[in-house]
């Protein structure tokens, strides 16, 4: 696959879909780390781009420090939801080449939702249910710009490939 563009208007349906999912997370991580500011703040810079606001070192620093709250965080479910949360203002800089591991800033956010519902509940299927149903098909036009998600041993990987072939699919059928 070669190489292509994405439009800022692109990045923002990408960064829209990222962040919803994120801010889902965020009473997960704050649950366990009251008082720690940096994951909503990350999901807060996500929604300023999508709100139409330039793409500023705010969405890098608040990315950067997100994902340091992963780092730091006692419980893999926190954890999680803080790196979806960087993933949310990181994803404002999404990378137009054509490589599969790109595919990890749309998707992972929604997959560690689905961890986080497998760790709590048993079952990612309803997360599964709401990243699919919160896929818009531009989303999916820009998402099979790029190679389908590797299925690595990692289980937010397998959930993240799962999700990509899932939404593959819905495109393809809708057509």
């Amino acid at each position: 696959m070669p190489d292509f563009a994405l439009s800022t208007d692109e990045l923002r349906i990408v960064v829209r879909y990222v962040a919803a999912a994120a801010e889902d997370l965020l009473p997960v991580y704050e649950n366990t780390h009251p008082g720690d500011p940096r994951p909503r703040a990350a999901v807060a810079a996500a929604w300023l781009f999508v709100d139409g606001e330039p793409r500023t070192r705010l969405q890098r620093i608040t990315a950067i420090d997100a994902h340091r709250a992963a780092r730091e965080a006692t419980v893999e479910a926190a954890r999680l939801a803080a790196q979806a949360a960087g993933d949310a203002a990181s994803a404002a800089y999404l990378h137009p080449i054509a490589r599969a591991h790109q595919v990890g800033h749309i998707l992972r956010a929604a997959a560690n939702a689905a961890r986080i519902g497998e760790i709590t509940t048993g079952s990612a299927d309803s997360a599964i249910e709401r990243a699919q149903r919160r896929a818009t098909p531009e989303l999916i036009d820009v998402l099979r710009r790029y190679p389908p998600a590797p299925a690595h041993r990692g289980r937010i990987a397998q959930l993240m490939a799962a999700l990509d072939a899932a939404l593959r699919a819905q495109s393809s059928s809708a057509s």
